[in-house]
C-alpha cells in the first residue's frame, strides 16, 4: 500500500517550489535573449523564433520530470514483515513437507544414529526402540537414510535463503513498524538500532533470520519513552544492505546479522 509520508511531502514541496522559481527565471531569461538575438540579427530572426519553441519543449520536459519524482518521492510503502522475504527464499524443504510426530520420531532416529556414528555406546533398550522407530517410519513410506542423510544439505540452504532480501525494496522510503534494540545511546536517547518484528527478539529467543531483521540508524535520536517493549513506526529509505552488528546483553554480547540497513527520517510510537 502506498501512502503519503508527511515529511517527504514537506521536503518535496519545497524543494519543486524552489525548481519552480528558477524555471520561471530561466524562461524569462531565455525568452529575453531570444528576443535580442531577433532585433540585433535581423536576417536570423526565422532561425531564432525556430530555436526558441526547442528551449520552451526543452524546459516543459525538464519540469515534468522533476515533478514527477517529486510526486515519486512524497510516497513512501508501509511495508510488513513479510515483504522483506523474496520470492528467491523459498525452496523445496522436504522437512516441511512432513508432519510434527514424523519429524520428531526422525529426529529421535538421526540422534541415536549420530551416537551410533560417533562411536558412542547406546544400551540395548534404546536401540530395539531405534530399531522399531525406523521401521514405524519406513512403513509409512518414510525415507529414513535419505532424509537424514540431506540434512546437513538443506540446513545449508535455509540458512543461506534467509540472508536474501527484497530486492523491490532497495532504495525506496519505506514506513515499517516493529521493535527497537538500542546499539548506540545516550540515556533513554537512541541514535542506532536493530529493528525486528516481535518483543523480545535476540533477548529472550534466538534472533530471527537475517532478513528479518533491520540496522537503523536516525538522523535525529528517538527517545524510548516506552522502553524496549513498545512498538514503534520507522520512515525512511531501505537499503538492502547486509550488516553485522555487535548487541550488548546483560550476560553478554553477540554479533547479529541483518539484511537490511536503513536511514531513518523519523521514528514514532505505534499508534
Amino acid at each position: 500500500m502506498l501512502i503519503p509520508n508527511p515529511v517527504y511531502s514537506v521536503l518535496s514541496i519545497t524543494l519543486l517550489g524552489c525548481l519552480v522559481g528558477l524555471i520561471a527565471g530561466l524562461r524569462m531569461y531565455l525568452y529575453s535573449m531570444a528576443d535580442g538575438m531577433a532585433i540585433r540579427v535581423c536576417n536570423q530572426t526565422r532561425k531564432t523564433e525556430m530555436i526558441k519553441p526547442a528551449y520552451l519543449a526543452a524546459i516543459t520536459l525538464v519540469t515534468t520530470l522533476l515533478f514527477n519524482g517529486g510526486a515519486i518521492a512524497a510516497e513512501t510503502r508501509e511495508v510488513t514483515w513479510d515483504d522483506l522475504i523474496p520470492a528467491e527464499a523459498e525452496f523445496d524443504d522436504v522437512f516441511t513437507r512432513l508432519d510434527e510426530d514424523t519429524l520428531f520420531e526422525l529426529s529421535l532416529v538421526a540422534g541415536i544414529r549420530d551416537r551410533l556414528e560417533a562411536g558412542q555406546e547406546v544400551d540395548e533398550e534404546t536401540l530395539a526402540n531405534y530399531r522399531k522407530r525406523v521401521k514405524d517410519l519406513e512403513d509409512d513410506g518414510v525415507d529414513v537414510d535419505g532424509l537424514i542423510g540431506m540434512r546437513d544439505e538443506v540446513a545449508k540452504e535455509r540458512i543461506a535463503k534467509t540472508y536474501l532480501a527484497n530486492e523491490e525494496l532497495d532504495g525506496k522510503p519505506v514506513r515499517i513498524p516493529g521493535y527497537l534494540l538500542p546499539l548506540e545511546f545516550d540515556g533513554d536517547k537512541v541514535s542506532e538500532f536493530l529493528l525486528v518484528p516481535y518483543v523480545g527478539a535476540c533477548i529472550h529467543t534466538p534472533p530471527p533470520p537475517p532478513n528479518q531483521i533491520v540496522h537503523v540508524k536516525t538522523e535525529e535520536a528517538y527517545t524510548t519513552d516506552g522502553g524496549l517493549y513498545t512498538p514503534v513506526w520507522v520512515n525512511g529509505l531501505m537499503k538492502a544492505e547486509q550488516v553485522q552488528s555487535n548487541l550488548n546483553f546483560v550476560d553478554g554480547a553477540s554479533d547479529i546479522p541483518s539484511a537490511y540497513a536503513l536511514e531513518a527520517i523519523s521514528v514514532e510510537p505505534y499508534e
